[in-house]
């Protein structure tokens, strides 16, 4: 797929259409190219994976590059004077990994009728499963029309492109209705999220879940801190080399074990320390004075994002410690109304987490192909609510008196 990617015919101005009579998008193919204050005025800041710095680290670190199957194609729409008014994290793709809305059935089926799946261009924050704006336009009365434009524009570079699809992936409720009344398919998946309802420390949020949850969690949160371990939350300042050096030690090892070849480099968490740190909540474990777990998170304007986890020792219930129970301490203390604790992981409902959609939408060239996804889809939309609905009645670790206070 690297071959391929590296002689992908990237947009040129040839291929990127005059939107409007007064917009022009084009790509490019790396985020250096465009000014950072001016990338993050679109993309807001409440959401830390769409700033500049994030997407720049991912790329600048090697991370993110036609080597590792991600080749940058960002979207941008520019006015007559230059001025970037809106925007896209955009992506050609030479595989689906990394992407955690997974289409690896559509690609094999699209391959066996002799179609070639591969690239494609995908619209997201790599390795990231965390919702946030993808139609990246600042406030204003142009808003809604220049989201309409990006998403023109995205599908008609497509198709110029000759690529099999575009695919949105993490987009928010918002975005993904407006995606589909333009006719892009859409797909709804789940996630488990906790809520801050107020709660003043960990032990109110605890009086919130039934008793045998409470008792349940309290173990686990004992046992988690047997045999001398000590856990510290670390951000800002507070992060040193020493804690990047052990936590990337942690986060290879696990991710050689668990997926094969981790995707993230270590230069990368050196750019996010010089440019992000005070966005980051590194929650570190050591044992005898040396460090044996860590877990990931970054800080939003009102979410937390758990997003990797590592360890060189498995503790019992340290994960759960580390990554949910220190996550929700955290957003209590900081008076955050989320935490997002990643892809995945329906072990997390009796830990105070509840199932939550999560949204993509698809553009598709084959009509064939479109089809039979738009009919998978429609099923898959409402097997998902059920689900999602079936856990919360029958799973919720919540008190009944207090389920509409957690919806």
């Amino acid at each position: 797929m690297e071959s391929r990617l590296k002689s992908f015919p990237i947009a040129t101005p040839s291929t990127s259409p005059t939107v409007d009579h007064t917009l022009t998008a084009r790509t490019v193919s790396c985020l250096s190219e465009v000014n950072a204050d001016e990338w993050n005025a679109c993309a807001g800041n409440t959401n830390p994976f769409l700033s500049h710095a994030f997407l720049y680290a991912l790329e600048e670190s090697g991370s993110c590059t036609a080597e590792t199957g991600w080749l940058p194609q960002h979207l941008l729409l520019e006015d007559h004077d230059n001025e970037l008014v809106g925007a896209m994290p955009m992506y050609v793709k030479g595989h689906s990994q990394g992407e955690y809305v997974f289409d690896h059935n559509w690609a094999h089926v699209y391959e066996k009728a002799g179609g070639h799946y591969y690239p494609k261009l995908q619209v997201s924050v790599p390795f990231t499963p965390a919702t946030g704006p993808r139609l990246l336009v600042p406030p204003g009365k142009d808003q809604e029309r220049n989201r309409r434009l990006l998403i023109r524009a995205a599908t008609q570079i497509a198709d110029k492109l000759g690529v099999s699809s575009l695919h949105v992936t993490f987009a928010t409720k918002s975005e993904w209705t407006l995606m589909g009344d333009t006719g892009l398919l859409q797909r709804t998946g789940e996630q488990f999220h906790w809520k801050n309802a107020g709660y003043v420390n960990f032990n109110e949020f605890l009086e919130n879940l039934t008793s045998r949850k409470r008792k349940s969690i309290r173990k686990e949160r004992a046992r988690a801190l047997a045999d001398g371990i000590e856990i510290e939350t670390l951000t800002g300042d507070s992060l040193k080399t020493e804690h990047w050096d052990a936590f990337f030690n942690f986060y290879t090892d696990t991710g050689n074990r668990k997926w094969g070849i981790p995707y993230l480099t270590r230069a990368f968490f050196d750019l996010i320390h010089e440019h992000m740190r005070d966005s980051i909540a590194l929650v570190m474990c050591q044992r005898n004075g040396r460090y044996i777990a860590g877990a990931l998170n970054f800080i939003g304007a009102d979410t937390l994002f758990g997003r990797h986890w590592g360890c060189i020792e498995e503790r019992d219930c340290l994960h759960f410690e580390a990554c949910y129970y220190r996550a929700i301490d955290f957003a209590i203390e900081r008076g955050l109304r989320h935490v997002e604790a990643g892809a995945q992981g329906s072990h997390k409902i009796h830990r105070g987490y509840l199932p939550r959609l999560t949204y993509s939408a698809h553009w598709i060239r084959n009509e064939h192909f479109r089809q039979a996804v738009e009919a998978y889809l429609n099923q898959e939309r409402e097997d998902v609510e059920s689900h999602v609905d079936a856990i919360e009645f029958n799973y919720s670790p919540f008190r009944q008196t207090d389920e509409i206070r957690n919806t």
